[in-house]
């Protein structure tokens, strides 16, 4: 554990069960949390991030192509035996709110929950770690404008959130949610019930694990952890991808050399048309 960051979960449970239908053909047969960045797959700079910040347990999530989500962390982290996948066998007919479901008994105590495609920056954990103690704790970040694919967030004069919602309308719109969410003590068992009782409603399969957040909100146990500052980055277009290198591209002890790189990424993983 790196000596500047504050002590936080001892567990972090990633969703990397999709396999990124708007990054094809790149994710054709690798699943989105495979891509590279510079060279290194998304879910190793994830995973890296939560190492060097004392978190050793670490679930990810995985659907599509399984078999090579589990070789990648079998091969990269076989020093670390509590780094592990569950499987989401709903991947292809459900969203996100079924992999919160598949991973529900591991929410037995503090943890953090990603989406398995956000890139950060390491240190943007010790400012997650050092919140007020609240039981949900929703990582936002501020821009002058939002788009219709952004995860959009309401909130009150103190930084609680009020809504989570993709649909909310600009004058409701504060900030947007960066796929990154601490629970503490309350918090877990909240989230975890909700999450219960959500999928007993067939009609929820297809929900992203943020509507519990949204509902959970209204009990005003939600605070919001501006990462503004912060280098962070969410992968859903090809475009996205360039900008990850950009973001991170000076990282150096987890990165290879740049020049190469850049030109590996480009003539190899991007198509050569964009």
């Amino acid at each position: 554990m790196t000596d500047n960051i504050q002590a936080g979960p001892a567990k972090a449970i990633i969703l990397s069960a999709g396999q990124g239908r708007r990054l094809l053909p790149l994710t054709e047969n690798t699943p989105k949390c495979l891509l590279p960045v510079f060279g290194t797959p998304v879910i190793a700079w994830q995973i890296d991030a939560l190492l060097q910040a004392g978190i050793e347990e670490v679930i990810v999530i995985a659907g599509f192509q399984v078999a090579k989500v589990e070789s990648l962390l079998t091969e990269r982290y076989a020093r670390y035996p509590r780094i592990r996948t569950l499987f989401n066998p709903f991947y292809e007919v459900a969203d996100n709110l079924a992999s919160c479901w598949i991973a529900r008994y591991e929410m037995t105590e503090d943890f953090l929950l990603l989406n398995g495609d956000t890139l950060f920056d390491a240190g943007l954990l010790s400012r997650v770690f050092a919140t007020e103690k609240v039981p949900i704790t929703l990582c936002v970040d501020f821009k002058k404008a939002y788009d219709e694919d952004d995860m959009k967030v309401q909130l009150d004069a103190e930084g609680w959130v009020q809504h989570v919602s993709k649909v909310l309308t600009a004058e409701q719109t504060d900030a947007e949610s960066i796929g990154l969410i601490y629970f503490r003590e309350q918090g877990v068992s909240l989230f975890r019930h909700a999450v219960e009782q959500a999928l007993r409603d067939p009609a929820k399969l297809k929900s992203w694990y943020l509507t519990i957040i949204d509902m959970l909100a209204q009990q005003r146990v939600v605070n919001s952890c501006s990462v503004q500052g912060y280098n962070w980055c969410e992968i859903d277009f090809i475009d996205d991808l360039r900008r990850t290198e950009t973001l991170f591209a000076l990282q150096g002890s987890t990165l290879k050399d740049a020049s190469k790189l850049a030109s590996t990424v480009h003539s190899n993983v991007l198509p050569t048309s964009i």
